[in-house]
């Protein structure tokens, strides 16, 4: 039993790089688990309760670029300590006030299983309720990024593309992004390792070096 003298827990926290936390969801189109998005990227987010506006929105923004995600071989999937029930009926309900169709499941976690599993429980901020927290998570079930945000205000699902198509192109061609990129952009490339490396490295024509350890090139 907490008193006065003891300290609240920290909320456990999952860790980039590592296995996401598997789940067993029920969700508005039926059973979910992790397993089932193995080979896709899934970008997991939390909400702290339907038929809130700030939520509304993100849930629009969501849906609208639902699409744009699914062209870069990645899902959706939404989570809040509501019911299942109330989860259909807030989504009729924006589909039939702000004619916004919402093509994504949603997990019920009435037992905050799952949003304790990934830390959307914020004790500072709520013990009931799940921080806007969103988790991006690779075909291979690993956590690449995560993204916190306090109740009061919305996420950028611009960003979140944005982040998504950063972290596909340094798997990919195996650079680091700078500040905002862009696809099309200039990508960095990784700090040579040796002293030779770095000679090579300047007379390289595929790059472009500030320095010896600040190199850019064009994909």
């Amino acid at each position: 039993m907490t008193t006065e003298n003891q300290a609240t827990p920290a909320p456990a926290m999952p860790r980039l790089n590592e296995p996401a936390p598997a789940f067993d969801a029920v969700t508005t189109h039926g059973h979910r688990t992790l397993e089932d998005y193995r080979g896709r990227w899934l970008v997991l987010f939390s909400h702290p309760a339907d038929f809130t506006p700030v939520c509304t929105t993100e849930f629009m923004a969501f849906a609208k670029r639902q699409a744009d995600f699914q062209a870069l071989d990645c899902e959706l999937l939404g989570l809040s300590i509501d019911s299942h029930f109330s989860h259909v009926a807030w989504t009729r309900n924006i589909q039939e006030r702000f004619g916004v169709e919402i093509g994504f499941p949603i997990i019920a976690d009435l037992s905050m299983r799952v949003a304790h599993d990934y830390g959307m429980i914020q004790p500072g901020a709520s013990d009931t309720s799940a921080v806007r927290a969103t988790f991006v998570i690779d075909p291979q079930g690993v956590l690449r990024a995560m993204l916190y945000y306090p109740m009061s205000n919305g996420r950028s699902v611009e960003e979140i593309l944005r982040l998504l198509r950063a972290l596909q192109t340094s798997d990919e061609h195996g650079v680091a992004t700078p500040e905002n990129w862009r696809p099309g952009e200039a990508v960095i490339v990784p700090p040579p390792a040796t002293a030779e490396e770095a000679e090579q490295r300047s007379s390289d024509g595929d790059c472009e070096c500030t320095d010896w350890y600040f190199c850019t090139k064009h994909l």
